[in-house]
């Protein structure tokens, strides 16, 4: 396998291929010197050693050989023929054709392009598919639409090459020329917007199809009533432990494990039926009237419309007049049109002059309508400001590529969202643009820009800058004006997160914390994706992760033939669904346990990372 990237994900990745699936890795990154972060160079040189010694130990155990010593130094410009036993780092400044030949993409079976800029990653691809057709490759790229074209385009370039299209590789082990697009921002913005929902924790979306997985606390009589598509963990025991305790969460339980469970909370899998955004852009029977109008003229214009009834009725009382010719009357008293009522009775009089007087009152009234209606118009493609009253949403600080990502989830979740975001050039202020999502422009580690996004008085804080400093600072001053405010921080390095975590939660431990790195949610797809698989998404866990992907049946050993029972292994893996064809394609969820599964279905599955990789990986084909 050959990594190439320049941020945390590409260190990441490698660590999941090298630790869970026991690849033979090759991390390409930039030089030292033109690194952004040079510090994880030299962690991903001390991760490496870490694993090589792990994996050593595990061959010595197994009996599996492994060779020792892959020592030789992994220098920037270490020989191909590398033994097997750790990752080779390698650093180019960028993945032009010589550093991809130095990095072995011809004898590869897959190879990752996790660069930050998606121009990289795709003229690494070309490049890549032509010097091997057979290659796995998985992008990441930010532009879904452009992902998709590149997809079809080197899916089409290995078929010609290979002339059958069927693209495996030379040796047998069953890897196909495949090319999946991911996005680091799709795969980890369910993880943070579902935080923001009430009773939910965790969201994923895959086009039509929308799970949800809802911590239920401990049932107290064993198995919980309603178990919903499935119990997918068992969380750690609160009771009697400290801060974050040290048994962890239970993975994918069977029955027994799960009515043993009654003083743990449980994980359940629910089906949600989406139909599209349906957040109102107003209140009434007429919402675009309240869209032109703020709450205050409306109730400043019902008002004069009440007085000059009242007047009109006064006039009819007074004067005996009929009614259409009372308000007629009043209406010309209203706009000052030439009519004195000289030699009226004195009532009459006295009601032309109030009308007057409202007149005087109404233009001013007509003049702000006028002038905020064409502001509205004129500012329709600007930012909108948050509404007097507003309660109950969340704080989205951060605009990036992260948090645009996260605020289209959370809208489509029908979530209210204030954003706040320093930078006026940011690229999700278009997105905020266009759902007419509340955005209060400042920095937020200035006082008054949390109190302008109505913190006293939101549900959650979603921080997810690209800055793990202001995402702290951000947390820490929401919580001095909440205390038992949601929050949920992005942060760089997953080590820090863990820290950050505990001690948020030990300080505040009647309120919900959540710290979550990027790379951490994201480099099990990306890990899963080179092993050739489709990786649905994957939900957080506590600490660990819990991967959903669509399996073909056919060819593996585990599933094929078996029951829906039988093929269920607590820990490692559960099928939950089989795909559906015909003319209403979909996914069947009602599996019973008897069913026998087919060579021809594909499933959904639930699985652990390393329960994946024993079912799919070639460690477990070896195994069967």
């Amino acid at each position: 396998m050959v990594v190439c990237g320049d941020d945390g994900l590409a260190h990441r990745l490698a660590a999941e291929l090298r630790g869970v699936y026991g690849e033979q890795v090759t991390l390409v990154v930039p030089a030292s010197e033109r690194s952004v972060r040079p510090p994880v160079v030299v962690r991903a040189r001390a991760a490496s050693a870490l694993l090589d010694r792990v994996v050593t130990a595990a061959a010595g155990l197994t009996g599996n050989g492994g060779g020792g010593g892959g020592g030789g130094g992994n220098s920037g410009t270490a020989p191909a023929a590398e033994p097997p036993g750790g990752i080779r780092l390698m650093e180019a400044a960028e993945p032009n054709e010589a550093a991809l030949a130095e990095a072995g993409v011809e004898r590869a079976h897959a190879l990752a392009l996790v660069y930050d800029d998606d121009e990289t990653n795709i003229r690494a691809a070309l490049t890549a598919r032509r010097l091997n057709p057979r290659l796995r490759l998985v992008l990441r790229l930010y532009n879904r639409r452009l992902g998709q074209h590149i997809e079809e385009l080197l899916d089409q370039a290995a078929a010609l090459a290979s002339g059958d299209g069927a693209g495996g590789s030379a040796d047998g082990s069953g890897f196909d020329a495949s090319t999946t697009v991911l996005s680091d921002a799709d795969t980890a913005a369910p993880a943070l917007a579902a935080t923001a929902l009430t009773g939910t924790s965790k969201v994923l979306q895959t086009g039509g199809l929308l799970l949800r997985a809802v911590e239920r606390p401990p049932s107290g009589a064993g198995t919980s009533s309603d178990p919903g598509l499935a119990t997918l963990a068992l969380l750690s025991p609160t009771d009697g432990a400290g801060p974050g305790g040290d048994q962890g969460p239970t993975l994918l339980p069977d029955a027994a494990a799960v009515r043993d469970g009654g003083g743990r909370a449980t994980v359940v899998l629910e089906q949600v039926s989406y139909a599209g955004p349906s957040l109102p852009d107003g209140r009434g029977v007429m919402p675009w009237f309240a869209s032109l109008f703020s709450r205050r003229l409306r109730w400043s214009l019902a008002g004069m419309v009440a007085c000059v009834l009242a007047l009109a009725v006064a006039l009819w009382l007074v004067t005996g007049i009929h009614p259409l010719r009372a308000f007629y009357l009043t209406l010309l008293d209203l706009f000052a049109i030439d009519d004195p009522a000289i030699g009226e009775s004195v009532g009459r009089q006295i009601l032309q002059l109030l009308s007057g007087l409202a007149g005087l009152l109404l233009l001013p009234v007509l003049l702000a309508a006028v002038l905020e209606a064409l502001g509205t118009f004129r500012t329709a493609s600007s930012l909108r400001k948050p509404p007097r009253g507003l309660g109950g949403h969340v704080v989205l600080l951060g605009l990036g590529k992260i948090g645009t990502r996260v605020l289209t989830r959370l809208r489509e979740l029908n979530i209210p969202v204030v954003c706040v975001e320093s930078d006026p050039e940011a690229r999700g202020l278009a997105t905020a643009r266009r759902l007419r999502v509340p955005v209060v422009l400042g920095d937020v580690t200035q006082e008054g820009v949390l109190e302008a996004a109505k913190i006293h008085r939101a549900h959650a804080l979603l921080a997810v800058t690209s800055a793990d400093t202001t995402n702290l600072e951000a947390v820490l001053y929401a919580r001095a004006v909440r205390p038992d405010l949601r929050v949920v921080l992005r942060l760089y390095d997953d080590d820090f997160a863990t820290a950050v975590y505990r001690t948020l939660r030990a300080a505040h431990p009647r309120a919900s914390t959540r710290s979550r790195s990027v790379s951490h949610l994201a480099a099990p797809a990306f890990a899963g994706a080179m092993m050739g698989r489709q990786i649905l998404g994957a939900f957080p866990v506590e600490r660990r992760v819990l991967l959903f992907a669509a399996v073909d049946v056919g060819g593996h050993p585990q599933l094929e033939g078996r029951t829906v029972g039988e093929a269920f292994r607590a820990g490692s893996w559960r099928v939950l669904a089989r795909e559906e064809s015909g003319d209403a394609p979909g996914l069947a969820w009602d599996l019973p346990d008897t069913y026998v599964l087919q060579a021809a279905d594909r499933v959904v599955l639930a699985a652990t990372r390393r329960g994946l990789a024993e079912l799919l990986g070639r460690r477990g084909r070896a195994a069967a």
